[in-house]
């Protein structure tokens, strides 16, 4: 097999798992979005959480060109990607009793709020806790997740659930338990990772459903502009004054 072909391969992987979550997924990817709005319109904050390659789609919609400004990122130092020293220390962290709750407790939300959670398992004590003590504080909760792990690993948090059996609305990523899409005859080991796009994917048509939702209710979305076109700069300025109470990425 050329080279081509192997991208040629990864690349319809990646279009077929785009189109079970479009199918698949639509009713689910509403609802997130309608809770969303909700939460907007109802004077309410939006956070989004993810650890390790999890929290790139988290941070894919905080402070984006065409996103909505009030996503903020619930942020857990050391797992929210590779640049703690060493890196697998996110790994370690992640399976912590009790650091969802500290984090939560010295975080801005409260009830009312909304929280994304994303991990690709759902397996592992800090997602796990962190929808269950969200929760408990009166936070609505939506999950992306693969359910796949929930039905084919064991969980790692001491109540033997996952992730998805806390959440108001979950949105399944369809990734296989390991998270590659190809192998290769010479290679030993699987290859090919889709879970950060797919659930990029997830979240920007969470968050376009979010801005018809509220559009359709007369609610102009409080969106972003991109800082590379002209006026950017003044507009997002102006989004920021008037929503600047529910925007946490600027303090």
């Amino acid at each position: 097999m050329s080279d081509s072909k192997l991208a040629g391969q990864y690349l319809d992987a990646a279009i077929g798992l785009l189109r079970r979550v479009r199918d698949e997924e639509d009713r689910n990817i509403a609802a997130a979005g309608t809770l969303i709005a909700d939460t907007v319109a109802e004077g309410g904050r939006l956070f989004a959480f993810g650890a390790g390659h999890s929290s790139l789609a988290a941070q894919d919609v905080v402070y984006r060109a065409g996103g909505l400004a009030l996503m903020n990122l619930l942020s857990v130092p050391g797992v929210v990607g590779v640049d703690v020293m060493p890196a697998t220390l996110g790994s370690a962290l992640e399976r912590v009793d009790g650091l969802a709750g500290a984090v939560l407790d010295t975080s801005p939300v409260r009830a009312g709020d909304t929280l994304v959670i994303i991990s690709l398992s759902g397996r592992n004590s800090l997602p796990v806790e962190m929808a269950m003590n969200a929760r408990a504080l009166g936070l609505r909760v939506i999950g992306v997740t693969s359910v796949a792990y929930a039905e084919e690993t064991k969980s790692r948090h001491v109540s033997g659930t996952f992730l998805k059996d806390h959440c108001d609305i979950v949105l399944d990523s369809k990734i296989e338990v390991g998270d590659a899409e190809l192998t290769y005859d010479t290679v030993d080991a699987p290859f090919g990772p889709a879970s950060t796009m797919v659930a990029s994917a997830l979240m920007q048509a969470t968050m376009a459903t979010a801005a018809a939702e509220l559009a359709d209710r007369g609610i102009q979305p409080p969106l972003l502009r991109s800082g590379n076109v002209d006026g950017g700069h003044e507009w997002n300025g102006r989004v920021f004054s008037e929503y600047g109470d529910r925007i946490f990425y600027r303090h």
